[in-house]
């Protein structure tokens, strides 16, 4: 999916969880580029054959298994993704964590309490 649909489905799911904000749109932004990189890289990982492990020539010549590149990029991709959608509160934790700081009872400062009292 190309980023623009991404940014259209997060901005989505933001507002049905209740977390959208206009000022989280350069996250929402990063986050839909980083899912189309993604895509991209997972495509590129199944026409590549869709193989875990690939031999690799060494400096030396010597053939060895190794991981595969792409399959690595779309691990790292999917990783820096996940904290993305861990601050829009689109994961359980992070809604949580949202819904928590959201409902904590706010503590007067000194000042107002101080004015409050005068008042009284």
């Amino acid at each position: 999916m190309k980023a623009a649909g991404w940014k259209k489905r997060i901005k989505e799911q933001c507002v049905s969880v209740g977390t959208y904000n206009a000022a989280f749109d350069p996250v929402i932004n990063a986050l839909a580029d980083i899912l189309e990189q993604r895509d991209h890289a997972y495509a590129e990982f199944l026409e590549s054959g869709g193989e875990a492990c690939i031999m690799k020539i060494s400096d030396r010549g010597a053939t060895n298994v190794g991981k595969n590149p792409r399959l690595q990029m779309w691990g790292e991709l999917n990783t820096q993704a996940l904290a993305y959608w861990r601050d829009l509160g689109l994961t359980p934790a992070g809604l949580k964590r949202i819904d928590e700081q959201l409902m904590k009872p706010k503590k007067p400062s000194p000042l107002a309490e101080a004015l409050k009292s005068l008042d009284g």
